[in-house]
């Protein structure tokens, strides 16, 4: 076992019980970039391990009662889909070679870059939507449009591996303003479980898991996301935020350079 594994492992888990973003956005980068691992495989293995500890946090906020399981149907309707289809895309292009691993590098950074703008305007963005009521989709409108919000986190998701913590919950407060922070949160996380372990198989079949990478990581996430947690409540929120979002812009930059 490769204690530079569960270290990095044990960071990230850090950094995702204190902000509640990020997993995605940094495991995935930091395998690639530090320790060499193809894009195909980083992105693999990170839903792998996105759905098991995402699985753990939708049992407690069931236990909770900060879910809505109407809201995780309607993006499961466009998500679903979205990462079969982009997984058989996946199959039929190609993984491994160098052109589509470069491919999945720059969707890897582009995505990046959206969670960086998700952390910095997400308050921005609410206080727009709740200053105007007509700016808020009601009806067959808000189910269409969660729908395809979905179908478009589907393939982002399944793709690079990024884009169910940060954007999946800048989305849902954009279209449910109302949802206190605990039931975005709970909502984000409940949607995000079927949806990564469908990509995390659909990359299993294409033999883009490295499962003792897998359990290595998890065996120092599931610690740091528990002291993360406690610490949260000491470190002032905009300055991890800002830490984040300065991290992932020199990661996108390192990604693309």
């Amino acid at each position: 076992m490769d204690l530079s594994f569960v270290a990095s492992g044990f960071a990230v888990g850090l950094l995702v019980g204190m902000t509640g973003v990020g997993g995605g956005s940094l495991m995935t980068p930091l395998l690639t970039l530090l320790f060499g691992v193809s894009p195909a495989v980083a992105v693999g293995t990170d839903l792998a391990f996105a759905s098991l500890t995402k699985g753990v946090g939708t049992f407690t906020h069931r236990m909770r009662g900060t879910v809505h399981w109407e809201i995780v149907r309607r993006l499961c309707l466009g998500a679903l889909p979205a990462a079969l289809v982009a997984s058989l895309a996946l199959k039929h292009f190609g993984t491994l070679n160098q052109e589509i691993g470069l491919v999945i590098r720059y969707m890897i950074a582009g995505s990046v870059m959206l969670t960086v703008v998700a952390l910095m305007f997400k308050r921005k963005m609410l206080a727009w939507i709740m200053a105007e009521p007509s700016r808020q989709l009601q009806g067959r409108a808000l189910t269409v449009a969660t729908i395809v919000a979905g179908a478009v986190l589907g393939t982002l998701v399944t793709i690079s591996s990024i884009g169910a913590g940060a954007i999946g919950a800048t989305l849902l407060v954009m279209l449910y303003p109302r949802l206190s922070a605990a039931e975005v949160a709970g909502t984000d996380i409940a949607y995000a479980v079927p949806l990564t372990a469908i990509a995390a198989i659909g990359h299993w079949w294409l033999g883009s898991i490295n499962w003792s990478l897998l359990l290595t990581l998890l065996v120092g996430s599931l610690p740091g996301i528990t002291i993360g947690s406690y610490a949260a409540r000491a470190v002032p929120e905009r300055l991890l935020r800002g830490l984040l979002a300065f991290t992932l812009v020199a990661v996108a930059a390192k990604l693309v350079s």
